[in-house]
Formats: C-alpha cells, structure tokens, sequence
C-alpha cells in the first residue's frame, strides 16, 4: 500500500514576512506619457516630407541628382512637384542630409 504524505510545511519551516509600516508615503506622480507626435522634431519632420518625395515614382527617377534637380525636372516636364518641398529644399541646400535623395548611399 501507499504510505500517507504529509503536508509540505512537515518538511519546511513556515517563514513569516516582516509587516510593513503602514505610514502613508509621499508619492512622486509620474510623468505623463508623451505622445508620438510630441517627440517627432521639425527636422525629422521635414526629412520624412523629403524621403517621401523620393519615393514618388510620379516625379521620375531621382538616382544620380539631388533633389532640387530632380524637382526642377520634374517641373520643367510639366509634373507639378510640391512647392513646399523646393522651398525646403532652398533653405537648407547646404546639408546632405536635406540635398541628397534617399537612394544617394547606395552605388549605382
């Protein structure tokens, strides 16, 4: 026959936790979360407007010239690029980041 097992605290000893004061404490509250929105910057803002140019097939290709080139194509063609990006485009034509297309790292 089976032998009768006994309860787990035959074999461990039953450890009380220490009671923890009951004082109310000063709670700092937390930070809102941000939104997404909040923490996007102009310039990722404006890079992002930029790269979505250079994936408007509408535009014609936009590998081996900048982007201001390729909006002048595109105009002169008779395309109708989005002014606000030529206007972007001429505040910040000395920044890589701003005049190079997307595809620009990659060899042709």
């Amino acid at each position: 026959m089976t032998t009768k097992r006994g309860l787990i605290t035959d074999s461990f000893k039953v450890v009380k936790k220490a009671r923890r004061l009951r004082g109310k404490r000063e709670r700092r509250p937390s930070p809102p979360p941000q939104q997404e929105a909040e923490t996007k910057t102009i310039r990722e803002d404006e890079l992002q407007r930029l790269r979505q140019f250079d994936l408007d097939w509408r535009f014609g290709p936009c590998t081996g010239i900048s982007r201001l080139q390729r909006w002048e194509r595109a105009k002169l063609h008779g395309l109708n690029p989005p002014e606000e990006i030529r206007e972007l485009l001429l505040q910040t034509h000395t920044d890589p980041q701003y005049n190079l297309s997307l595809w620009s790292e990659y060899p042709i």
